[in-house]
This record gives structure tokens, sequence and C-alpha cells, in this order.
């Protein structure tokens, strides 16, 4: 049985119809959602033909499961995400295909096992202390910018054991907001799979933004491979992951290989969780039943404590609401793949390089899989009539083997971090001031996320 109240938040408004495929790239340059028809939302496949090569944007939750869980090793990442984004990630593990994407798992997966994540978890809680006070007696704020502070925070602490300064949050807010908004998610060349001397245009902020961030984490790794030396590095995550071999090999991840590696875990771990987290904070000010809701459950569980790490396993319904908030904005809206052969998908032939466009956007918001998919419904994940779609169409990190490493680090950052703030801030919306989402690196607000906060 469905609330009759659910609030339905802001969805971007969809491309007509028809529309050229010189349009068509100019709008997805600007905010993929835009470039997208409004019947995606409701179709197993849509295809789309260009001189070039085809794209298929696939929502059918058995072709899903094939390309991601079945046979990924004949869909791997498409390179022209790694090429537009190596200036900031390099080779990471988000963008590497094949044995160098299997060895960089195996040193990296044993940082992210449940005991290391409880080790970690007081700095966690240490961050949200901060954002309190930082907050102070609340106002009108606006939360992205607030919430990518927290994150950031949180990562400091937990992979390099150092609460994140005032100037260093500003300096890492200031350069990754540059890079996501001036680096465009596709280049013409690339698209159009044009020859390796025709210039591509990397924008000149989005580049020194990129050599910025890369600059400091540097300094960062060499500070702490000092520290491993001299036996007096703390043990948090970048000690871990920087001392694990390669279990097949024996090696370890050189320095710019590290640099490569925290380069995404900052996108990962800071971008991505602000984002959810700054929508998740709206959508509970467009609810304020559910928000009461939260409030009971995290003074029943917490009280006026400290949050303990058992205590995550206990709020129930805070999982839930970011659960939901993670079904409606997931930070990174869609996955590209490309097929190494002929493939079929639903009697339709799909060449060798066809692009696979997977989008949990989509899927998570399908009018065929879901019921009331617009709908901010944090009771949908308790009925039983909803395990299928969320076995099948929910995938905010993936699924199958490249399924995000820091799955789990996030779930419990989201539901710490609204326990605590919703525990101190009643959170209202600003009427004049609602969000418009929109696709950088990950989904964001047009212009912020603006809202009034109370002290309880």
């Amino acid at each position: 049985m469905e609330r009759s109240n659910c609030p339905i938040p802001p969805k971007p408004k969809s491309r007509p119809e028809k529309l050229s495929l010189f349009r068509r790239i100019r709008l997805a340059r600007k905010n993929i959602f835009s470039a997208q028809p409004e019947r995606l939302y409701g179709a197993w496949m849509a295809e789309l033909k260009t001189p070039f090569y085809t794209s298929f944007f696939i929502n059918q939750p058995a072709l899903v499961e094939t390309i991601l869980v079945g046979r990924p090793q004949d869909f791997p990442k498409s390179p022209i995400v790694q090429k537009t984004l190596a200036a900031l990630l390099g080779q990471s593990v988000f963008v590497t295909n094949g044995s160098l994407w299997q060895s960089q798992r195996r040193i990296i997966d044993p940082a992210f096992e449940g005991g290391r994540l409880r080790d970690v978890f007081p700095a966690m809680v240490a961050a949200g202390d901060e954002a309190l006070t930082r907050l102070g007696n609340g106002g009108t704020i606006e939360m992205e910018a607030q919430s990518t502070h927290l994150a950031a925070d949180v990562i400091f602490r937990t992979l390099f054991a150092t609460p994140i300064s005032d100037v260093e949050a500003a300096a890492v807010y200031r350069d990754f907001q540059t890079y996501q908004r001036s680096q465009p998610l596709m280049t013409w060349p690339d698209l159009l799979r044009m020859p390796a001397w025709v210039p591509r245009y990397r924008p000149r902020r989005a580049r020194v933004a990129a050599s910025a961030i890369r600059a400091r984490l540097r300094a960062m790794i060499l500070l702490r491979a000092s520290q491993i030396a001299s036996h007096a590095a703390p043990q948090d995550l970048a000690t871990k992951i920087m001392t694990t071999p390669d279990p097949q090999t024996g090696k370890c991840f050189s320095e710019s290989e590290m640099v490569d590696q925290v380069a995404i875990f900052f996108l990962a771990g800071h971008e991505t969780s602000a984002s959810a987290l700054s929508w998740a904070l709206y959508l509970l000010a467009l609810d304020q039943g559910v928000q009461n809701r939260l409030f009971s459950e995290v003074q029943r569980v917490l009280g006026r404590q400290k949050p303990g790490f058992s205590d995550i396993g206990k709020l129930a319904f805070c999982r839930d609401i970011f659960r939901e908030t993670l079904r409606l904005y997931p930070p990174v809206p869609m996955m590209v793949r490309e097929t190494t052969k002929t493939e079929v998908f639903r009697d339709r032939p799909a060449e060798t390089g066809s692009l696979c466009i997977i989008s949990p956007w989509h899927m998570q918001r399908h009018q065929r899989i879901w019921a009331d998919p617009d709908a901010f419904d944090p009771d949908r994940w308790g009925r039983e009539e909803n395990r299928a779609c969320m076995r099948d169409a929910y995938l905010p990190f993936s699924k199958g083997p490249r399924v995000c490493p820091g799955a789990g680090f996030a779930m419990i950052e989201g539901v710490l971090m609204l326990a605590m703030l919703v525990r101190a801030f009643k959170f209202e919306t600003i009427p004049e001031k609602a969000p418009v989402p929109v696709t950088h690196l990950t989904v964001r607000s047009e212009n912020g996320i603006w809202l009034r906060l109370t002290r309880r």
C-alpha cells in the first residue's frame, strides 16, 4: 500500500522526442539528463545510431545483469570516459580494465573490509562533530558546500588520519567544483572516435584544477611514504593500501599509481558522498513527517550519547532514507561500457565497439519497475512487493565484480551523518530556492541546495 502523501522531489526536464544528433550532444555537454527523452523512463532499451557507432541505452534488468554480472569481461569500461577524466584520475581503478584493474582491486579491497571500517568509525564521528560546530545555530545555509566540507573531512581523517583545515577544505572544494563544472564528460573527437592526432579540447580551468588536486595528493602521499619507511605511519586507510602487495605479483602501488588511486578515493569518497548527503537533507526538509520519524528513531537509538559503530545497524529507518535518496539521486547517474564483439540486444545487433549505457538514474525511476517511481517514499524499502526491484533495478554503487569497493563505507557514513545532523537541527526547504538536478561528475543542483536550519 503506497502512502498517498509522498512528495515528488525535483526531476530534470527531458528533451523533446525528436532532436538532431548535434543538438543532443550539445545538451549532453550541459546536462546529460536534458539530452534524454522522457520515454527512457518506461523503455527497456533505446538505440541511437551515429555515423561512427551505435549506442544502446539499456534499462532491462536481465540485460544489465548480463553486462555487469554475467559477462563483465566482454563489456569493459569505455575508453571515452578514461580519456575524458585522465587529467585527474590517470589510471585509477575507476577507469581501468582487464588485468590492471584486477591487480588494483586485489590491493584496494582489503582496506575496506568490515573490521577496517570499524577502526575508522571514530574518525567519521569526529568529522561529524566538527561539522555541527561549523553550522553553529543554523540559519539559511547552502548545504552542498557544507556537505562537501564534511565529506572531505571524513576522507582526510579516514584516509590520512588528519582533520581537514578550513583553508584545505576551501581549496579542495574550490578545485573539485571548478573541475567538475568545467570538465565535460565527453569531447567531440573522443565521442566521434577521431584519430589521436585530432586535438582534444581540455578546458584550461579543468586542467589547472586537476593539476592542483593531484599536487596536493602527491605531497600527502610522499609524506606518508616517508612515515612508512621510518615505521611512524598511522594505521589508516592510506597506510593499509600503500603497504598491501598484490597477492599474485607481490607488487605494491608506486607513488604515481597511488596518486591515481587516492584521486578516485577523493572523488568517490567526498564528491559522491557530498552529493548524496545534500539530496538526503533536502528530501528530509521536503517531508517533515519523515524527518520527525527519523528524529524519533535517532533519539531512541542514540539519545545524547556519541554514536558507536554498533548503533548504525539499529538506525533502520535512517538507512532506508539514505537508500531512497540514492535511488532518486544516484551520485553517478550513468555507466558506460563497450562491446568487444558482436552482441544481440533485444533482437537488435550490436557491432563491436558499440556503447552500452546503463543508467541508474533511469532504472531507479523506471515506470515499469517501481511503484510511484518519482516519489520520495523511504517506507518502500520495507514492503515485500518491492524486493524484486530492489534486487534487479537498484545499482547506485554498480553491481557485479566492479561494484564500488567503498559502498559499505559510503552507507555507514551516510547513515551516521544523517543521524548526527537531524539530531542537532531541524531542516526546512526554501521554496524560492528549489534545487534543479544537473549532471557534472556527479548529480548536483544547478544553484546549490539551500535549506533553513534551526537548532533543536
